[in-house]
């Protein structure tokens, strides 16, 4: 859900930034040559020092080099955010890119310039095996550049099952719907829609999770967003996630200490039955594993509903991708390709999910969730398979203000009225397209 950083680095300081890396060998093969005795070949993979994308990634390199015991495959971690998206573009701009790296799928990805940058991959057997919602995540031009890395997840409402039975209440389809059932959860004494602005970064959700139903009413307004030919506050589909969060402070909907709770006591809320529905992504799959293992499976999850029942559907983002700079050749080439090939496939995906719990399905054919994991991750897989779901705006569109969890705050906590907060989030879009130097801005 983070933006990506729009400043340039000049090359030399970046590079330099470069030097004090630490590297992370997931392998016995050396670092320094691109072969070792008796015709090995070491390749060297860049990922994120998350633990959610290193854990994952040092896996898939244990199961592939088992499979494929003459190439060996060494880790080097990156930071995350800005000073790590500098990094990525400074070693594609020099020539310097490990032989495959972890990166963003979707508008992001676009901002790498894979077309001068990265090596096709179009014409290879297991692009046939990616899922077709993926495809143009990865795509540019007539071209696809990435295989997934890691499983796709929900913006949604994550909602205690329980509190659901006890009080007879269905899941909502349509947004009026939502507001009644947290009525009557209200009525029982329960906190209908949990909200933790002290960690401002998920007062979003309403508005975010809300682009399935603004791109069922309107398929090209992620286009029209961009061309500065559609804003938040004079589109009527658009503006609704901000009146959601006005309506839901006007009616006493949320958690009374909304201003200062923490998403880590929101899940706890949640877990508990304290709080029945949370908007959040189901990203937070592993905290509640962590906090309230025992009332993981008492935790489902339904798509932010709209206004036509008919066209429910989930906002879906998307997992990362592996891809492969131009300045790859030869026989590393040959043995990155193997490598994706592997993570593209149901044993692939079995090794990622050794690591990390899968938050959706994994968009490679053939990979079948595990019957064991979470219900939250049944149902965001649910809406894939019925292609009842949409990117995120994020993943059309590049662009995204920074500014946006501050005005979700402001207009969740009744200081800033939802048309002033869109407007307010149409100026802070502004600078940002400026600063991409996209036309119409």
């Amino acid at each position: 859900m983070s933006s990506s950083t729009l400043a340039k680095r000049r090359a030399a300081i970046a590079a330099a930034a470069v030097l004090p890396l630490v590297l992370s060998a997931c392998s016995a093969g050396s670092l320094g040559s691109s072969s070792g005795d008796g015709g090995s070949t070491t390749i060297k993979l860049l990922v994120d020092n998350a633990p959610d994308n290193l854990e994952p990634a040092k896996q898939l390199v244990k199961d592939f080099e088992a499979k494929n015991p003459k190439i060996n495959v060494s880790v080097e971690t990156r930071p995350a955010g800005t000073e790590g998206d500098n990094l990525i573009k400074t070693r594609l701009q020099t020539g310097s890119m490990n032989d495959v790296f972890v990166y963003n799928s979707g508008s992001l990805f676009q901002q790498i310039d894979p077309a001068k940058n990265l090596a096709p991959l179009t014409g290879d057997s297991y692009v046939e095996n990616l899922d077709k919602s993926f495809v143009p995540q990865v795509t540019a031009g007539n071209e696809t550049y990435g295989v997934p890395f890691g499983s796709a997840l929900g913006g949604g409402v994550l909602y205690n099952k329980k509190v659901y039975a006890k009080l007879g209440l269905t899941v909502p389809k349509t947004w009026a719907d939502f507001v009644d059932n947290s009525k009557e959860i209200k009525a029982a004494g329960i906190a209908p829609v949990i909200q933790t602005y002290q960690d401002t970064w998920t007062s979003q959700l309403l508005v975010l999770g809300d682009f399935h139903n603004v791109a069922a009413a309107e398929p090209d307004f992620a286009e029209n967003f961009t061309r500065n030919k559609a804003k938040f506050a004079t589109d009527a589909n658009a503006v609704k996630g901000f009146t959601h969060l006005e309506q839901i402070h006007d009616l006493k909907l949320q958690n009374s200490d909304f201003a200062s709770s923490t998403l880590v006591e929101g899940l706890k809320m949640l877990a508990t039955g304290k709080g029945a529905q949370y908007p959040m992504l189901s990203t937070v799959i592993g905290a509640i594993r962590t906090s309230n293992p025992d009332q993981l499976n008492d935790i489902g999850f339904f798509a932010l509903p709209g206004d036509d029942a008919s066209a429910n559907g989930l906002t879906a983002w998307f997992p990362n991708a592996l891809y492969v700079p131009k300045s790859t050749t030869g026989d590393k080439l040959a043995a990155v390709k193997k490598f994706l090939a592997f993570a593209a496939s149901p044993a692939g995906c079995v090794s990622q999910g050794k690591a990390s719990t899968p938050t959706g399905p994994y968009l490679v054919k053939g990979c079948a969730l595990p019957d064991d994991v979470p219900t939250i991750t049944k149902d965001v897989a649910a809406y894939f398979t019925d292609n009842a779901q949409s990117p995120a705006l994020e993943f059309l569109s590049p662009v995204k203000g920074p500014s946006l969890e501050q005005i979700s705050v402001q207009v969740g906590s009744g200081i800033t009225g939802a048309k002033t907060g869109a407007q307010q989030y149409d100026k802070d879009v502004k600078k940002q397209a400026q600063q991409l130097g996209l036309s119409g801005w």
